[in-house]
Protein backbone atom coordinates (compact mmCIF):
# COMPACT_ATOMS: atom_id res chain seq x y z
CA UNK A 1 0.00 0.00 0.00
CA UNK A 2 1.78 3.59 -0.93
CA UNK A 3 2.51 5.95 1.25
CA UNK A 4 -0.13 8.44 3.09
CA UNK A 5 -2.31 10.88 1.21
CA UNK A 6 -1.02 13.99 -0.23
CA UNK A 7 -2.87 17.64 0.52
CA UNK A 8 -2.38 20.56 -1.36
CA UNK A 9 -4.72 23.91 -1.58
CA UNK A 10 -4.02 26.38 -3.63
CA UNK A 11 -6.59 29.57 -5.12
CA UNK A 12 -9.48 27.95 -6.70
CA UNK A 13 -9.82 28.25 -10.30
CA UNK A 14 -13.01 29.68 -12.33
CA UNK A 15 -14.10 26.39 -13.05
CA UNK A 16 -13.19 22.71 -13.51
CA UNK A 17 -10.04 21.82 -14.85
CA UNK A 18 -11.46 18.63 -16.83
CA UNK A 19 -14.83 16.79 -17.58
CA UNK A 20 -15.78 13.51 -16.24
CA UNK A 21 -15.56 12.16 -19.71
CA UNK A 22 -12.00 12.83 -20.12
CA UNK A 23 -10.85 11.73 -16.51
CA UNK A 24 -10.39 8.42 -16.49
CA UNK A 25 -8.15 8.87 -19.79
CA UNK A 26 -6.06 11.62 -18.80
CA UNK A 27 -5.45 9.57 -15.73
CA UNK A 28 -4.30 6.56 -17.06
CA UNK A 29 -1.86 8.61 -19.60
CA UNK A 30 -0.61 10.48 -16.46
CA UNK A 31 0.52 7.15 -15.09
CA UNK A 32 1.58 5.65 -18.29
CA UNK A 33 4.00 8.58 -19.10
CA UNK A 34 6.27 8.46 -16.57
CA UNK A 35 6.04 4.03 -16.71
CA UNK A 36 7.05 4.34 -20.19
CA UNK A 37 9.69 6.97 -19.00
CA UNK A 38 11.51 4.10 -17.13
CA UNK A 39 10.20 1.33 -19.43
CA UNK A 40 7.99 -0.02 -17.39
CA UNK A 41 4.82 -1.34 -19.06
CA UNK A 42 1.87 0.69 -19.09
CA UNK A 43 -1.06 0.14 -16.92
CA UNK A 44 -4.51 -0.83 -18.37
CA UNK A 45 -7.93 0.75 -17.19
CA UNK A 46 -9.77 -1.27 -14.66
CA UNK A 47 -13.61 -0.47 -13.91
CA UNK A 48 -13.69 -2.88 -11.47
CA UNK A 49 -10.72 -1.20 -9.70
CA UNK A 50 -12.85 2.53 -10.66
CA UNK A 51 -15.63 1.31 -8.50
CA UNK A 52 -13.87 0.16 -5.57
CA UNK A 53 -11.56 4.05 -5.74
CA UNK A 54 -15.47 5.57 -6.00
CA UNK A 55 -17.01 3.78 -3.24
CA UNK A 56 -14.08 4.54 -1.17
CA UNK A 57 -13.42 8.53 -2.13
CA UNK A 58 -17.24 9.10 -1.79
CA UNK A 59 -16.66 7.97 2.01
CA UNK A 60 -13.68 9.90 2.45
CA UNK A 61 -15.61 13.17 1.76
CA UNK A 62 -16.91 12.39 4.87
CA UNK A 63 -13.82 12.89 6.68
CA UNK A 64 -11.59 15.52 7.93
CA UNK A 65 -8.55 14.54 6.71
CA UNK A 66 -6.89 11.39 4.27
CA UNK A 67 -6.75 7.74 5.21
CA UNK A 68 -5.90 4.73 3.56
CA UNK A 69 -8.57 1.67 3.15
CA UNK A 70 -7.73 -0.28 6.29
CA UNK A 71 -9.73 -2.84 4.48
CA UNK A 72 -8.14 -3.64 0.98
CA UNK A 73 -5.98 -6.73 0.67
CA UNK A 74 -4.37 -7.54 -2.42
CA UNK A 75 -5.36 -3.74 -4.11
CA UNK A 76 -2.53 -0.70 -4.06
CA UNK A 77 -3.70 2.53 -3.31
CA UNK A 78 -2.79 5.84 -3.62
CA UNK A 79 -4.76 9.09 -2.19
CA UNK A 80 -4.76 12.93 -3.18
CA UNK A 81 -6.79 15.71 -1.88
CA UNK A 82 -6.90 19.36 -3.40
CA UNK A 83 -8.68 22.20 -3.86
CA UNK A 84 -11.22 21.78 -5.92
CA UNK A 85 -11.26 23.10 -9.27
CA UNK A 86 -7.67 24.19 -9.04
CA UNK A 87 -5.87 20.62 -10.52
CA UNK A 88 -5.70 18.88 -13.83
CA UNK A 89 -5.81 15.15 -13.51
CA UNK A 90 -1.52 15.26 -15.14
CA UNK A 91 -1.25 17.82 -11.79
CA UNK A 92 -3.15 15.30 -8.81
CA UNK A 93 -0.75 12.10 -10.35
CA UNK A 94 2.37 14.58 -10.81
CA UNK A 95 1.97 15.53 -7.27
CA UNK A 96 3.35 11.85 -6.85
CA UNK A 97 5.48 11.40 -9.63
CA UNK A 98 7.42 14.44 -7.95
CA UNK A 99 8.18 11.85 -5.27
CA UNK A 100 10.70 10.25 -7.72
CA UNK A 101 13.36 13.01 -6.77
CA UNK A 102 13.58 10.60 -3.28
CA UNK A 103 13.21 7.85 -5.30
CA UNK A 104 15.99 5.19 -5.35
CA UNK A 105 15.25 1.57 -6.53
CA UNK A 106 15.92 -0.27 -3.22
CA UNK A 107 14.06 -2.37 -1.31
CA UNK A 108 10.72 -1.39 0.28
CA UNK A 109 11.28 0.55 3.02
CA UNK A 110 14.98 1.80 1.66
CA UNK A 111 13.50 3.23 -1.73
CA UNK A 112 13.85 6.40 -0.07
CA UNK A 113 17.23 9.00 -0.31
CA UNK A 114 15.88 10.67 2.75
CA UNK A 115 15.61 7.37 5.06
CA UNK A 116 11.56 8.15 4.82
CA UNK A 117 9.55 5.64 2.62
CA UNK A 118 6.59 8.33 3.08
CA UNK A 119 8.55 10.09 0.90
CA UNK A 120 8.29 7.79 -1.93
CA UNK A 121 5.17 5.28 -1.72
CA UNK A 122 3.09 6.83 -4.06
CA UNK A 123 5.78 7.41 -6.54
CA UNK A 124 6.66 3.42 -6.03
CA UNK A 125 2.95 2.26 -6.61
CA UNK A 126 2.69 4.40 -9.77
CA UNK A 127 5.45 2.50 -11.11
CA UNK A 128 5.16 -0.77 -9.37
CA UNK A 129 6.80 -3.30 -12.32
CA UNK A 130 4.10 -6.05 -11.38
CA UNK A 131 1.64 -3.28 -11.45
CA UNK A 132 -0.79 -4.31 -14.56
CA UNK A 133 -4.27 -2.21 -13.77
CA UNK A 134 -4.92 1.15 -12.83
CA UNK A 135 -8.75 2.63 -11.72
CA UNK A 136 -9.51 5.81 -10.25
CA UNK A 137 -12.19 8.03 -8.91
CA UNK A 138 -12.54 11.70 -7.78
CA UNK A 139 -14.92 12.82 -5.58
CA UNK A 140 -15.69 16.20 -4.02
CA UNK A 141 -16.80 18.28 -0.86
CA UNK A 142 -17.73 21.86 -0.92
CA UNK A 143 -14.08 23.28 -0.86
CA UNK A 144 -12.13 20.08 -2.13
CA UNK A 145 -12.00 17.25 -4.78
CA UNK A 146 -10.33 13.92 -3.37
CA UNK A 147 -8.85 11.23 -5.84
CA UNK A 148 -8.49 7.77 -5.10
CA UNK A 149 -6.46 4.96 -7.36
CA UNK A 150 -6.35 1.26 -6.92
CA UNK A 151 -3.84 -0.41 -8.19
CA UNK A 152 -3.79 -4.46 -9.10
CA UNK A 153 -1.52 -6.16 -8.41
CA UNK A 154 -0.50 -3.31 -5.36
CA UNK A 155 3.01 -2.29 -4.86
CA UNK A 156 5.11 -1.62 -2.43
CA UNK A 157 5.64 -4.87 -1.03
CA UNK A 158 8.18 -4.78 1.86
CA UNK A 159 11.93 -6.44 0.62
CA UNK A 160 10.87 -5.41 -3.27
CA UNK A 161 11.79 -3.46 -5.41
CA UNK A 162 9.40 -1.04 -7.33
CA UNK A 163 11.73 -1.60 -10.55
Amino acid sequence: MAAAGVFCALPAAAGPLWTVASLDQRLLAAHNTERARLGVPPLKWSSELADHAARYAEFLTRLPRLRHDPSIDVEGENLWRGTRAAYTPEDMVGLWIDERRAFKNAPIPDASITGDFEDVGHYTQVIWRSTTEVGCAVRATRDDEILVCRYMEGGNVIGERAL
